[in-house]
């Protein structure tokens, strides 16, 4: 793929989660959103979409946090470090003063390192959600430890 020159597009909920649907490799959608951000290119074709919602992990939904529940690109280089960097600005504007994401162990983590994203945290495979008094249903992610970072 050509090297694209991207440029930020607004996104609405329905359109970032049929993009991250049909492009994002082992997750669907999240259900919620506090806002989406995406990169196009000159055409203004979308090529990748960045979702920002309240963290997944109840301990670390504080009110002052947000965290980059989904990113999905079609493979043009550097947007998901557009998208990353992008998010933190935003989510700055909107008065919050931290931006995490998580990354599974089989992700290099170059689009986080291209932001200046650190990595703050480890997290060991865990069995997964499923319980007797709470069935739940896999995603495929079950067993894979996990990356947390922070935007800088």
């Amino acid at each position: 793929m050509s090297e694209a020159h991207l440029h930020l597009v607004p996104v609405r909920s329905r359109e970032s989660k049929d993009f991250v649907r049909a492009w994002h490799r082992h997750h669907p959608p999240p259900p919620g959103q506090i806002f989406a951000v995406g990169a196009a290119d000159e055409m203004g074709t979308l090529r990748a979409v960045a979702i920002v919602g309240r963290p997944v992990a109840r301990h670390l939904d504080d009110g002052a946090t947000l965290e980059v529940t989904r990113t999905a690109s079609d493979g043009t280089p550097n947007a998901n470090s557009l998208l990353y960097g992008a998010s933190w600005r935003a989510a700055k504007a909107l008065g919050y003063r931290r931006l995490i994401t998580f990354t599974q162990e089989s992700e290099n983590g170059a689009s986080l390192r291209g932001a200046d994203w650190r990595l703050i945290a480890s997290r060991p495979p865990r069995a997964g959600w499923h319980t007797p008094s709470r069935p739940r249903a896999g995603h495929g992610n079950d067993h894979v430890a996990r990356f947390l970072r922070q935007a800088p």
